[in-house]
């Protein structure tokens, strides 16, 4: 992993939990305790997070977490978008979870008889003036800089429902595949979201292996299929082929 792919993720964990230990995000990224107090050290004086005493805390920035993730690694998420998309048949159900993969997963449906579910509000404002896609929005507390729709409301509209697909973003696979998120308030949602699908297929780019999350969301035998990359790291693809996981390539 590069350092500024690093230290990006260092800054979305912070955002996500507020605070975090050297220790801690040492072992989520995998690298030496002396590497995160230079990234911290480097951060600080950059203005993306405030160094204290054995780790640091999140500062408010400019940019909306949701905005400043969708123009990393752009061209890696549309090809899994477009296999992604390829899987569904006209006329079958899906979800579509948050995160900038699933909007751009959104993005390869238009124009397609579709059922398509979602939390994700960037979808709602991609696919609702399509009058071919069924749109279905699940209620819920509105989180505005991720733009999503999280909570009680939300993990009980999923109760009620079931579809064909579930797509699933994710902060990282582990080496053993168990899928992790660090937006906690989010994994209750992605764990309704699972119950609730026929399907389940996680989209996550070489990054995310391995990636960071401080909760798991669920195991690897729970997915049915990963779409990701040739570059995403071959042990933990195979650890995910030996749990039953169909792991295709975009």
């Amino acid at each position: 992993m590069l350092p500024q792919q690093r230290q990006d993720q260092i800054v979305r964990a912070l955002r996500a939990d507020g605070a975090g230990g050297v220790k801690v995000l040492a072992a989520q990224l995998g690298v030496s305790e002396a590497t995160i107090r230079r990234d911290l050290e480097q951060l600080h004086e950059q203005g993306r997070l405030t160094r204290v005493y054995g780790g640091a805390l999140a500062v408010d920035g400019g940019d909306e977490p949701f905005a400043e993730v969708s123009a990393v690694h752009a061209t890696e998420k549309d090809r899994i978008a477009r296999r992604a998309a390829a899987l569904v048949t006209d006329g079958q159900s899906l979800l579509l979870d948050i995160g900038t993969t699933a909007l751009r997963v959104a993005q390869q449906l238009h124009g397609r008889s579709l059922t398509v579910v979602t939390s994700n509000l960037a979808v709602l404002e991609e696919l609702q003036n399509d009058e071919q896609i069924e749109l279905i929005i699940l209620g819920g507390f509105v989180r505005r800089s991720y733009r999503s729709l999280v909570g009680y409301l939300t993990e009980e509209s999923l109760r009620q429902i079931h579809v064909d697909w579930l797509f699933l973003g994710t902060s990282g696979v582990r080496p053993d595949g168990r899928v992790m998120d660090s937006t906690m308030i989010e994994v209750p949602v992605k764990r309704a979201m699972i119950k609730a699908a026929d399907k389940v297929v996680l989209l996550a780019d070489a990054t995310k292996f391995p990636g960071h999350g401080v909760a798991k969301v669920c195991e690897p035998t729970e997915l049915s299929m990963v779409v990701t990359e040739p570059a995403a790291d071959q042990a933990t693809r195979t650890q995910l082929t030996e749990a039953g996981v169909e792991v295709v390539l975009a």
